[in-house]
């Protein structure tokens, strides 16, 4: 999920493209690394409920696959569908910004490679790219990383899934605050955003729940990618004596890399980044695409599309639906914190933990849920966030 623009030469797909328009003759070709190979038969597939010889999908990706970070995760997820599901043939392209970009690689994937399906994974590729081309290719599914789907407002072909990885950054909590003994816990965060504000409260939550004295210092960098600046937030943290640091960002290799080097517990996000920090590395919050592009891929050969109804246009799920889940805990995880984060787990996933209980403070003193309320993990309200909890230090603004 990001919002870099930078400009980026011509792809290999763009290329083919271009020479397809311009020739008069029919093409088949094989790319190399980056592209999957192409065919002429097109993967053609029925949106009438026929099922399917093959089903071609496209993933398209803002970052590198190997990011140890939001985009590998995708990727782990798509390569899973391929390997579980007989008849997905897979096309992929890294590294395409969000700009009108994607809208070509979107394209070529249809035209050129037969695609019928869609996920342009990163947030900024839903409002206009996803839109356009939904409305120019009506018998094309298009799903979107995201939550946006509105009914009645954005095109049938278009669905949206997301996962409530909160309540894994609560766990991930609740190990990071057994673990620390000064109870100073830190967040290198993008932006500001809801989703990021609710993993920093659901941490910050997770950690109070075992040390109600803990606190998380969160330090913005302002882009879902500034490497200099992630390293910068680190160093801070460590010198102002944090024990534990975790992050939202795009790839948390800069933040995982520098805390360990340190000799400060880290706790990861959207994939296992442990390689990375083999001594300091505790837990963390992964998504679980491989799970829901498996059931997708699965429902794509049974003939079942978002327009016939068959696929509901909004997939949301938890820890318990398994759209997330949490990386091994590490070595220096005591077993005090891992009995902490099992239990924390169970709750979740059985329905009798609700991590927003009143009465909930903000971090500037005023109530947000009040005594007897709560907010369970799927209340929308909880996607409206702009606010820190009690407990964090930080300001949005």
């Amino acid at each position: 999920m990001s919002d870099r623009n930078h400009s980026f030469p011509l792809s290999r797909r763009q290329v083919m493209r271009g020479l397809l328009a311009t020739s008069a003759f029919g093409l088949t070709a094989k790319f190399g690394t980056g592209c999957a190979q192409s065919s002429d038969t097109g993967g053609e597939a029925a949106t009438d409920g026929a099922a399917p010889e093959e089903m071609v999908v496209g993933f398209i990706y803002v970052g590198p696959k190997d990011d140890f970070g939001y985009n590998q995760a995708h990727a782990e997820g798509a390569a899973a569908m391929v390997a579980n599901v007989p008849g997905i043939r897979l096309v992929e392209e890294a590294s395409v910004p969000e700009t009108t970009a994607v809208a070509e690689t979107m394209r070529s994937m249809i035209e050129i490679d037969g695609a019928k399906v869609l996920f342009p994974t990163s947030f900024g590729y839903f409002d206009p790219h996803i839109l356009a081309m939904a409305e120019e290719f009506p018998d094309v599914q298009f799903f979107h990383a995201g939550g946006l789907y509105q009914e009645g407002v954005h095109p049938k072909n278009v669905g949206s899934y997301f996962g409530y990885i909160d309540e894994a950054q609560y766990v991930a909590g609740v190990v990071a605050g057994r673990m620390s003994k000064s109870g100073k816990l830190g967040f290198v965060a993008a932006k500001p955003i809801p989703q990021v504000l609710r993993n920093v409260n659901s941490f910050t939550l997770g950690a109070r729940s075992v040390n109600p004295a803990a606190t998380t210092q969160v330090i913005f960098t302002g882009e879902w990618a500034e490497p200099v600046k992630e390293a910068e937030a680190t160093n801070s943290m460590a010198d102002q004596g944090i024990e534990v640091i975790t992050c939202h960002v795009d790839s948390p290799k800069v933040v995982m890399e520098t805390a360990e080097r340190r000799g400060v517990f880290t706790s990861g996000y959207h994939a296992d980044q442990s390689p990375l920090a083999p001594e300091g590395y505790l837990t963390g919050a992964e998504w679980d695409w491989s799970s829901i592009y498996t059931s997708l891929g699965q429902e794509f050969m049974a003939g079942k599309t978002l327009m016939t109804g068959d696929i509901p246009h909004i997939l949301r799920g938890g820890l318990a639906d398994n759209f997330c889940k949490m990386s091994p805990y590490g070595p220096a995880v005591s077993d005090e914190a891992k009995a902490d984060g099992d239990a924390a787990i169970a709750a979740i996933k059985a329905g009798e933990l609700v991590i927003y209980q009143g009465p909930l403070m903000t971090n500037t003193g005023d109530e947000v849920i009040p005594a007897g309320s709560e907010l369970k993990t799927d209340d929308v309200e909880l996607e409206k966030t702009d606010y820190f909890v009690e407990g964090v230090i930080g300001s949005i603004s």
